[in-house]
Parts: C-alpha cells; sequence; structure tokens
C-alpha cells in the first residue's frame, strides 16, 4: 500500500459465523511492518473471556483497539456479555471499530445490525470512541444522525464505492447534517484497495453530471482522503 501512511489491520472473533481470527496473528503481522501498521484486538464475548482475552491483546500485543462484530457474533449489542468489552475500552481509551449493518452470510441476523442500537451504547458510556464500518449500510442516514449527535461516534466510508448510488447519496446525506468532518476513509482491503477507494471518491460527482442534485466540492473529497484519522482516535 504505496499510497497510504499508516494502516488500521484487525481480524475478526465471531465463533458463530465461524470466524476464529486470533490476535496473536495481527500481532505478529503488525510487528513485521511495525512503521505502517496499527493493529486492531478482535473479542468474540459469547466465546471468550473479555477481561483476559483484551488485557493479553493491549498489554501483551500491545494492539491498540478492538473489532466487533455483533451480526457475526450472533448478539444484540448491548446484550450484558457486551458490556465489559465497551467498559475495558471506555476506561483505557481505545477505539471500537464495529460492523453494525448488513452483511452476506444467512446466519448473520439483521436485527443485530441496526445502527440505531448503538445509541445506548453511547448514552451508558459517553467516553467510548466507535466507528461504525462502512457508514452501516443500508441504514445510512440513521449513522449519519447517530454520529452528529454522539461525540465520539464515527463511521468510515470502507466498501461503499461498491454501489456508486449509495455511495453518492450517503456522503451528501453525511453532507447535509454537517458531519462529513465524522467520516474516516477506510479501503475494505483485501476486497478492495485504497487506490481504487480514492479514485470512486474523486469520481462521486459524475454519476450527477447534468443534473441539478447536490455535489461534493474537491475540497471536500479531499479531506475525506485525508481524514486524520489517528487523531481523532487518539491513536497518535
Amino acid at each position: 500500500m504505496q499510497n497510504v501512511d499508516k494502516v488500521i489491520v484487525f481480524g475478526v472473533r465471531a465463533f458463530h459465523s465461524g470466524l476464529t481470527s486470533p490476535n496473536e496473528y495481527i500481532a505478529d503481522y503488525v510487528r513485521a511492518h511495525p512503521k505502517k501498521l496499527i493493529g486492531f484486538a478482535a473479542v468474540d464475548p459469547k466465546h471468550d473471556d473479555v477481561r483476559a482475552t483484551l488485557e493479553h491483546a493491549v498489554h501483551d500485543l500491545k494492539l491498540r483497539g478492538v473489532k466487533l462484530g455483533p451480526i457475526y457474533q450472533n448478539i444484540h449489542p448491548m446484550d450484558e456479555r457486551m458490556l465489559p468489552v465497551y467498559e475495558f475500552c471506555e476506561k483505557r481509551n481505545l477505539p471500537i471499530m464495529i460492523h453494525q449493518g448488513a452483511t452476506f452470510p444467512q446466519k448473520a441476523p439483521l436485527k443485530f445490525s441496526l445502527p440505531i442500537l448503538l445509541e445506548d451504547v453511547a448514552m451508558r458510556f459517553p467516553g467510548l470512541k466507535m466507528i461504525i464500518a462502512h457508514m452501516g449500510h443500508p441504514w445510512i442516514a440513521e449513522t449519519v444522525v447517530l454520529i452528529r449527535k454522539q461525540p465520539n461516534f464515527f463511521a468510515d466510508i470502507s466498501a461503499l464505492h461498491y454501489r456508486p448510488w449509495q455511495f453518492y447519496n450517503g456522503l451528501i446525506c453525511a453532507k447535509e447534517y454537517g458531519v462529513l468532518n465524522k467520516l474516516l476513509f477506510g479501503s475494505d482491503y483485501p476486497y478492495t484497495n485504497p487506490d481504487v477507494t480514492m479514485q470512486d471518491l474523486r469520481q462521486i460527482n459524475q454519476i450527477v453530471e447534468g443534473t441539478n442534485l447536490p455535489k461534493l466540492s474537491p475540497e471536500e473529497i479531499e479531506n475525506l482522503i485525508h481524514s486524520p484519522t489517528l487523531k481523532l482516535l487518539k491513536l497518535k
């Protein structure tokens, strides 16, 4: 990845969906490229000892954030088994990247993936920093109004460029609500890469050329590409 300065990498632990990425693997990968990579731990609250897993990940493996996926883990975001994760991360100022949106596996229940379910998390843990992956698609407007009212909640734009009309509408929605500054750049690597995401972002207005529909300015586009993610998440 020649065109990015830093990369946040993580796996997923969701035994319900057959995903069992070990945190040691992520830590080894980060150690091989320490100037480029920042590693996040993964934890499955239905399977792992949350505190022991996260203590090991942070103190021994030197990972600097946490990845969650309630839809993959088949668990409500406010299930009592999730609360120790939020408590641990809030206390240690660790950001959480959460997949709170749709996905394709048949066993992954959509009822646990609505972004609005995270409002109770924000209310109970006001100091917790959380990034909603993929702007919570297809519930993008829901995500936008959530990050507008919750100061420590953000969203990333990864994986949205696959659907150009949704991508355009999502960014215009964020612009109209005044939260473009709370959108973080992401690529959805290895399914795509940063170069493709940047290219499609810079071409976002082509879909409405010749119409009176609103557009993103060149400055707004470049601000999204150069989003101050590490500063906002206190990873710098």
